[in-house]
């Protein structure tokens, strides 16, 4: 299978280039908005701010669209950088990829399904077509790796969880784990069960996160909808979806994306709007709106300067660690499209042989969620400590050769969703005029996930087409007395 590269971008139509100051919103011009962040929230951004009749220019720094839920190529194979699931609830993500033009080049199980593998042996966790929540009753009921006593104790933990409410503003320091222990929740029910669920969720240790965002996602995905939870994947490398297609989109819609662009400063024009300064002496873009739609830390430091108060304090929303081990065997080692583990250092385990276009062998992904004490583990060390704990999930790759063995690191792939996060998330109005925020990291009422940097901008470019038409709008009606004898009223 061949795919066609995913990091070709080309300006379109360059409105907002460089020179001429930005001034006021020049007149019968379309307003001129500069989206710094090619993410999933800077590009739904940007399009919905082109669709808008904007005129747009995004700046990526790297050489491709993506973000953190992109692909590269390594040795004739395309790779992931991530195993980036979603699920049937991530409504706003499977709209996005619809307007995209490749909602074809995703799948999503028929139901919720998830193998449970253990050295012990097989579970199966999978829902009925009974409506939410008796769909995973009898799954509960079968799940093996807990007593019946836990599974009882499990789905009446689950049902009290309908009724923790994330926006209730004093559960934002609750650890998730303190709640679940004061539902008579053990070490062993955290571990085998709820961890499967938070744990790559929220990309932190499930006793750790915050429980405001593990009831989001519990109460999102598996009590609201009997098919809320049902997982899908690509079928075809992430950078087609997320790189390639949008870069498409945008020059049919007229925008310009420029890659290998860094914005390094964002600072209000003397006439009004904003220039937008270029690393390396490339200049400035003179904006009337801006989107910083960058990772948290990044947005601190555009956003200080720009005139955000308190922008500061978004750097301690940290970061957690994601670390995936790659594994190309000589022959099919398991006949499963994907797989959770438990009593393994092994989390979950995705079969991208069909995505990479390998075309003989099997390619596994192992995905390591809240990796810190593996971030920094030499690859050689993880190859002795994974490989034999495949051989233990999967006895066919005992008799299978390792052709190919590699490790990929996303140190800050999401802001650290623990306890406090809450109070931290900015929303996407800024006390700035025409500078909003778009990412996973803002507060979406959504965990940090590809459906919530979509709905991030989703809503940035809502806020600032709401902005920058008010602002026209005053504009063609002059100072307030001409404004007044345009509608008869007094000045």
């Amino acid at each position: 299978m061949s795919h066609r590269p995913a990091a070709q971008a080309t300006p379109a139509a360059d409105a907002g280039r460089e020179g001429g100051g930005a001034g006021r919103q020049r007149a019968g011009a379309a307003a001129r908005v500069v989206v710094i962040g090619g993410g999933l929230a800077g590009i739904t951004a940007a399009i919905g701010l082109r669709e808008a009749g904007l005129a747009v220019t995004l700046l990526e720094a790297r050489p491709r669209l993506g973000g953190s839920a992109s692909s590269y190529r390594r040795a004739g194979m395309w790779v992931d950088n991530g195993q980036h699931v979603f699920l049937r609830c991530c409504t706003s993500y499977r709209d996005l990829l619809a307007r995209l033009g490749v909602a074809g080049s995703v799948t999503i199980q028929r139901r919720f399904d998830v193998p449970v593998l253990s050295p012990a042996g097989r579970a199966r966790l999978r829902r009925t077509a009974l409506p939410a929540p008796l769909h995973l009753a009898g799954a509960l009921a079968r799940y093996r790796p807990l007593p019946p006593a836990q599974r009882l104790a499990a789905g009446r933990a689950a049902l009290a969880l309908r009724f923790v409410d994330p926006a209730e503003p004093s559960l934002d320091s609750v650890r998730f784990g303190d709640w679940l222990a004061s539902r008579g929740q053990p070490e062993r029910v955290r571990r085998a069960l709820w961890d499967l669920f938070v744990v790559s969720a929220l990309n932190i240790a499930g006793d750790e996160a915050s429980l405001p965002l593990a009831a989001t996602v519990i109460r999102t995905a598996l009590l609201s909808r009997r098919d809320a939870a049902d997982i899908g994947m690509a079928t075809v490398p992430l950078g087609e979806l997320h790189a390639a297609a949008p870069a498409a989109l945008l020059a049919r819609l007229g925008a310009s994306v420029r890659l290998g662009a860094k914005a390094s400063w964002v600072r209000p024009a003397p006439g009004g709007g904003f220039e937008v300064g270029l690393a390396r002496g490339d200049g400035c873009l003179p904006a009337d709106g801006v989107v910083i739609a960058v990772p948290a830390p990044q947005a601190a430091r555009l956003a200080g300067p720009a005139g955000v108060p308190g922008a500061a304090a978004w750097e301690r929303l940290g970061a957690s660690p994601i670390v995936n081990v790659h594994v190309i065997y000589d022959r099919p080692v398991t006949d499963l499209p994907f797989a959770a583990a438990i009593d393994s250092p092994v989390q979950w385990v995705f079969d991208r042989t069909r995505q990479a276009g390998l075309g003989s062998g099997q390619y596994l992904a192992v995905s390591l969620s809240a990796a810190d004490d593996v971030a920094q583990v030499p690859a050689g060390e993880l190859r002795r400590q994974f490989l034999p704990e495949l051989e233990r999930l999967f006895p066919a790759a005992a008799g299978a050769r390792v052709t190919d063995f590699f490790v990929t690191r996303e140190r800050r792939a999401t802001f650290r969703q623990g306890p406090g996060t809450g109070a931290l998330r900015p929303g996407t109005a800024t006390p700035v005029p025409g500078l909003a925020l778009a990412g996973a990291w803002t507060d979406t009422g959504w965990p940090d996930t590809m459906e919530g940097a979509v709905r991030s901008g989703i809503k940035a470019s809502g806020e600032l087409t709401r902005q920058l038409a008010g602002r026209e709008a005053a504009s063609r009606l002059g100072p307030p007395g001409r404004a007044a004898a345009a509608t008869g009223a007094r000045p």
